[in-house]
């Protein structure tokens, strides 16, 4: 099939969208598909670039009312076989015309949406209920939806969405070979002195994601004694969402009230090398989300897959994949206390720790990415059936 993969950001803009992207097209191109990305321009890398198969089109220059003719002339270009549109509100600038696009698209060719989150984009103010109404109306409008996790889906369905299927994401870093890794040197390249227990953070910080609840752990984890530092891994905000700059400035100022900014350590973005360094310098990774632990979560992802010691939190929903002490040791959102509690277990005892280390490797199995473009593209290939009502598109 030719697919069109349509997406808000894209390497080398930094965004967990935009990186889940490249790898769904990638492991669709393994598959003999060929993808074609059409996503924004950014000045320095090329309007066109081909990587394993995929073909990047850098066509947008801002995501706005204009894009339904941008897409609508990059399909009569390339004639896809079906779109598939990466939604994330965030990664569209907030912006409305991208809720509206599906239901215009499906009528000419058959278009996914897959929902990263169901966060509402930016109508005026006061929009109130019409920004959830946008979301559904989206939903609605498409051929089918994708949602990465048990929770979106069910609230997609109990909106009344026909077509839902649940397809997780995997890691978006790749787990790198570390033959040779020696620790000690990379702390001290770092700035850490040999005796720091690093606690590792990944990933953007933004309000859901519980920086507040981390940054407080660590001021309280120190009065206690322990000479414990917060690696946090990879860049703090990302390129879409302006929300995160604002939230990580916060929590700088907290750390420096609490008296813990020295004990923060900021690696900046690395390639997927020094991504997998810094997780195996690490005692623990802390994700203590406070919507709950979730499927959806690419950070979570890369911690199972580098077999990391995890700390997270509760999920909302049932995850019967998620088992506490086996593969995960988990809290209950915004609570310092146990956040604490947890981390000190997991410094403290090795067989925990060892036994965390391997369920989160174990349960990584389960979101290879060829298994998740295989399950893409059947719902891919069912969709284009449909539309030309014959038994197969191949």
């Amino acid at each position: 099939m030719r697919i069109g993969l349509i997406a808000g950001e894209y390497p080398p803009l930094q965004g967990g969208l935009g990186d889940y992207t490249r790898r769904l097209a990638l492991a669709l191109a393994e598959l003999g598909h060929e993808p074609h990305v059409l996503t924004k321009f950014v000045t320095g890398a090329p309007a066109i670039e081909r990587e394993g198969g995929v073909t990047v089109h850098r066509l947008v220059t801002a995501w706005n009312w204009e894009t339904r003719r941008r897409i609508e002339g990059f399909n009569r270009l390339f004639h896809p076989n079906v779109l598939n549109l990466q939604y994330q509100a965030a990664a569209y600038q907030m912006h409305p015309a991208i809720n509206l696009l599906p239901g215009a698209l499906a009528k000419r060719t058959p278009t996914v949406v897959t929902f990263h989150d169901l966060r509402v984009p930016y109508l005026f103010p006061k929009a109130g209920f019409l920004r959830w109404k946008s979301i559904v109306m989206m939903a609605k409008g498409a051929s089918a939806c994708i949602a990465t996790n048990v929770e979106d889906r069910d609230t997609l369905l109990q909106e009344g969405v026909r077509e839902v299927a649940m397809i997780p994401i995997g890691s978006n870093i790749v787990p790198a070979s570390l033959e040779g890794f020696d620790r000690a040197a990379w702390m001290r390249a770092q700035g850490v002195a040999d005796d720091v227990v690093l606690i590792g953070y990944f990933g953007f910080m933004n309000e859901s994601k519980g920086g507040e609840t981390l940054i407080r752990a660590l001021s309280e984890l120190r009065r206690r004694g322990l000479n414990v530092g917060l690696l946090h891994i990879g860049g703090q905000t990302g390129d879409s969402d302006p929300t995160n700059m604002v939230y990580a400035a916060h929590l700088q100022r907290l750390a420096v009230e609490l008296g813990v900014h020295d004990h923060v350590y900021l690696t900046g973005f690395l390639d997927e090398r020094g991504v997998s360094e810094a997780f195996a310098a690490c005692t623990c990774i802390a994700l203590p989300y406070r919507d709950g632990a979730s499927f959806r979560r690419g950070t979570l992802m890369a911690a199972l897959a580098h077999g990391c010691a995890i700390v997270t939190t509760t999920p909302r929903v049932t995850l019967p994949e998620l088992v506490n002490e086996t593969n995960v040791l988990l809290t209950p959102p915004d609570d310092v206390p146990a956040l604490v509690q947890a981390i000190e277990r997991v410094i403290a005892d090795e067989a925990l720790r060892r036994r965390l280390q391997a369920g989160a490797a174990q349960l990584s199995k389960r979101f290879q990415w060829d298994a998740i473009a295989g399950q893409t593209a059947r719902l891919f290939e069912r969709m284009v059936s449909r539309e030309l009502g014959v038994g197969s598109s191949k």
